[in-house]
């Protein structure tokens, strides 16, 4: 067990080392969040700004909106590009005679760069702070213990559910067109353009149907105090099922998609 804990983090010391050669890309990528994270919460807090609009005032929509975009720096993956352009390409091949699991590598992979974007997005985290702190009011936030395991398991969760996805590209070539379509319902369900709890009751119920409020929806609303006690631990278990359920499909996806996969590239 020391043995792989020492692999493992050699791994994660190797893709975070490769993370900050790219930095710059990543705050360019950062940049454009920031622009969701100025614009978004200036227009709900207007629009709310003579009462409440489905029980957030104009403080409650800037604190949603600027601790979603800190958490979503962590828990929202997008590794499924890289994996599928790498099996498309051939490259795919090396990483099947390396004597570690593909999944484990890939995951520390995504979790070193996950790390990466937290760090450079920190600065602007603060800056952002400084400029809403006349609109944040008495902001509280609730860093409890289930307020950490819903953010571990959200990152879990986007990171199983993306892997599913970029085992697709093992039967597939074009994979890139579905994975477009994924961030569709992605923004929209997952709570990024607007809290969920906003929706019409029906809607909002068939939202929690799919995985996407549990990745970045999940723990913003409980670390606001919107989600708590046993509505909180519920969606914790809903959760761990999501990340089950997705480990799963990518496992029998892999099973299967090698036998599809001839390690030629284009």
């Amino acid at each position: 067990m020391g043995w792989s804990w020492r692999k493992a983090k050699a791994l994660f010391d190797i893709y975070f080392q490769d993370g900050l050669a790219y930095r710059a890309s990543g705050i360019i990528w950062i940049l454009t969040d920031v622009t969701t994270a100025v614009t978004m919460p200036l227009v709900w807090a207007s629009a709310a700004k003579s009462g409440s609009i489905g029980g957030y005032n104009s403080s409650d929509f800037i604190l949603y909106y600027l601790c979603m975009l800190m958490l979503g720096s962590f828990v929202t993956s997008h590794i499924m590009w890289d994996l599928a352009m790498e099996i498309k390409e051939g490259q795919f091949s090396t990483a099947l005679l390396r004597p570690v699991s593909f999944y484990l590598v890939s995951y520390l992979r995504n979790v070193s760069w996950r790390c990466i974007r937290v760090i450079l997005f920190f600065p602007c985290f603060l800056i952002l702070l400084v400029l809403y702190r006349s609109l944040l009011g008495h902001a509280v936030l609730n860093l409890g213990f289930t307020f950490w395991i819903s953010l571990v398991l959200g990152h879990l969760v986007s990171f199983t559910v993306v892997m599913a996805m970029a085992m697709l590209a093992l039967f597939t070539q074009e994979v890139f067109s579905i994975f477009e379509l994924y961030y569709i319902p992605m923004l929209f369900l997952s709570g990024q353009l607007f809290p969920i709890s906003l929706l019409p009751a029906w809607a909002s119920s068939l939202a929690k149907l799919f995985p996407f409020y549990f990745t970045t929806g999940a723990p913003t609303e409980i670390l606001i105090g919107r989600v708590t006690g046993a509505a909180a631990w519920q969606a914790i278990g809903i959760q761990c099922v999501w990340v089950v359920l997705a480990y799963g499909v990518a496992q029998v996806l892999w099973r299967k998609g090698l036998r599809h996969y001839n390690g030629v590239g284009m």
